[in-house]
């Protein structure tokens, strides 16, 4: 049976991603929950989640002794698919731009920039449903498609140097980045357990994703 390592570092709906992940899962994979860097490393398959500023998390993460180079090793040495929520996706870029400036893990090139919309009418956060637009045809994101609404909560989006790593886009007052894909490296900036139908049948996907 294949085991998921659940990132633990005191950010996100982990509770609420776990209970997805099982649910999606059905018994074929193990959600393991955990900061544990040997068992991070070991993992088929790695989850990390993320809720708050850039810097609180980027900093919580680095905290967690070895858990970044544990991620290293399983994501960018072994191939273990990787699936980043929220900030979990936004971690992924060089840097990050909230607060001043906060290197990410560099997985994905681009920064981490506020939202400004247009219209002053649309308000920050963007918070609540919002439509899919410009889905890609890509294995993982398979299961979405164009119109579908899922649950963001946010006030920055990262913006990938090179616009192939987009795999979907919402509009909020301008477009922007839902999620990213490069190699065995995904993310959203939607919350997949709390988007209902399309939110869990991408984690499910997820889960089968052979890169």
């Amino acid at each position: 049976m294949q085991r998921v390592a659940l990132i633990d570092y005191g950010s996100g709906n982990l509770r609420s991603a776990e209970k997805a992940l099982s649910r999606v899962a059905d018994g074929a994979a193990e959600i393991v929950v955990t900061s544990d860097a040997a068992a991070i490393a070991a993992a088929d398959r790695v989850v990390l989640p993320g809720v708050g500023a850039f810097a609180a998390c980027r900093s919580a993460l680095q905290a967690r002794a070895g858990v970044i180079e544990a991620m290293t090793e399983a994501v960018q040495e072994r191939g273990a698919p990787f699936l980043g929520i929220c900030v979990g996706m936004q971690l992924l870029a060089t840097r990050g731009l909230e607060f001043g400036e906060t290197l990410g893990l560099g997985w994905i090139a681009g920064d981490v920039k506020k939202l400004e919309p247009a219209d002053p009418e649309i308000k920050i956060p963007h918070m609540g449903w919002n439509s899919l637009v410009d889905v890609c045809d890509h294995p993982l994101f398979k299961p979405l498609q164009n119109g579908d609404a899922v649950y963001f909560t946010h006030s920055f989006a990262i913006f990938p140097d090179n616009p192939a790593d987009v795999a979907a886009w919402v509009d909020h007052g301008g477009r922007f980045p839902a999620a990213v894909v490069r190699g065995n490296v995904a993310g959203v900036q939607f919350h997949p357990e709390k988007s209902q139908k399309p939110g869990l049948a991408l984690l499910k996907r997820f889960l089968e994703w052979r890169p």
